[in-house]
């Protein structure tokens, strides 16, 4: 077949103007009432070999809807001005779908305005007929290289909300996730209690992933693990020349959460002078960094957590009071594992899979009875201890791991 050439195709560096490889092909879908136009884009396609693509076509945008409801693809080429259904409808519905493809529209009587119009209702690009060889291929790469990263980001969060998965059936771990699940979408602030090793990060993150604030940083500071006199420097930041080791301007948690949440771990152990900082940030969103006397308005959601009784703590003249009442809106109870013990089971198969694919082995296998005796047991460190426990005893069993096991290596 004899096609009609695209505008600078000749030119052969066009052709070694980007390398683009990945495991898996990357599909695209041409969708074009123009039978010759369809073919011409085909073929262009199809002699990218570096680029392994998978090229399908539709004939018009009824078909093309259907292909991609159907269908998997990385980016879709779409004709603007077609029959049944045009190139915009096509866009729209395909995104009311939930339809992940990277649209570039192209139209013969393109405008500034069809453009911006397609942009708005999420297309990537907008392509003249006949399309520039060169702005075709290098719009092509960068729309596969941005499908490539977006994959890349939902696996990486799928990872990372598998990693911080809350395991559990027992009744008081249910009504912890439906608090979450209440709280999580508001910008209300949360205290979370609970004993150390008990998941009181965990809480906190599930907090973060259900808010509107998920796209956001999740800064985490450990008030016990901070000098005092260090610890107003590391929330609010330093100016340079502020102590004698300021060598340099430092942004603090605050402002590096900032459209994000700030979790304040361990807020009991927090300084008094800090309290005071944190409670003025907390009233005003504002802050003013060590040494400065410029107020920096900041835009975080505080989520707090403690494994000290405030209240006792208040009545000791160790905590303020007021800033209590500005951190506690919501109360969180994380229980300990003693008093969730029928999850034990369901926490040692999600901590011998998570430690097998670390280790880059199989996960083994706890009989019923090393089961029953793990939940024997009290459990003073809780969620943390058994972790460490089941990485004891995959390491120094054999194939599976029985009661013996158990009560060699607990």
């Amino acid at each position: 077949m004899i096609r009609t050439p695209l505008v600078g195709e000749q030119n052969p560096a066009y052709r070694l103007a980007f390398f683009y490889l990945l495991t898996i092909m990357p599909r695209v879908l041409i969708i074009e009432d123009e039978a010759s136009i369809r073919a011409v884009l085909k073929d262009i396609l199809n002699e990218q070999k570096e680029l392994h693509l998978e090229v399908e076509e539709a004939r018009d945008g009824v078909e093309g809807l259907a292909k991609l409801k159907s269908g998997d693809f990385d980016v879709t080429f779409c004709d603007v001005k077609m029959p049944k259904m045009d190139g915009m409808e096509v866009l729209q519905k395909a995104k009311e779908a939930g339809v992940g493809t990277t649209f570039i529209m192209i139209s013969a009587h393109g405008s500034t305005e069809m453009a911006v119009d397609a942009t708005k209702l999420g297309a990537y690009d907008f392509l003249q007929k006949p399309p520039d060889l060169n702005r075709l291929l290098i719009t092509l790469r960068n729309a596969l290289d941005k499908t490539s990263l977006v994959q890349e980001t939902k696996s990486l969060r799928k990872k990372v909300s598998r990693k911080f998965e809350m395991i559990g059936e027992s009744k008081k771990i249910q009504e912890v996730k439906e608090i979450i699940e209440k709280v999580g979408p508001s910008e209300a602030r949360v205290l979370i209690t609970g004993p150390n090793g008990s998941g009181k990060e965990l809480v906190a993150r599930w907090l973060h992933e259900k808010s509107a604030r998920s796209g956001g940083p999740f800064i985490e500071v450990n008030c016990a693990a901070i000098p005092s006199e260090l610890i107003e420097s590391e929330l609010f930041g330093h100016e340079k020349g502020a102590f004698t080791s300021a060598v340099r301007q430092r942004l603090g948690k605050f402002e590096q959460a900032e459209g994000g949440t700030l979790f304040l771990d361990e807020v009991g152990d927090m300084s008094a002078s800090a309290q005071a900082k944190v409670l003025r940030a907390l009233q005003e969103n504002k802050i003013s960094r060590v040494g400065g006397d410029k107020d920096i308005s900041v835009n975080v959601r505080v989520v707090a957590a403690t494994n000290k009784d405030l209240k006792n703590e208040i009545s000791a003249n160790r905590f303020r009071e007021d800033l209590y009442h500005r951190l506690c809106v919501i109360l969180i109870k994380v229980p300990a594992l003693s008093e969730r013990m029928e999850d034990i089971p369901l926490l040692v198969d999600k901590f011998s899979l998570d430690i097998a694919e670390e280790q880059g082995t199989k996960p083994k296998k706890f009989d019923k009875k090393a089961l029953d005796e793990l939940q024997k047991y009290k459990w003073t460190g809780n969620i943390r201890e058994l972790r460490n426990v089941v990485e004891r005893l995959i390491i120094m069993s054999e194939d599976s791991v029985g009661v013996n096991d158990v009560k060699k290596y607990l």
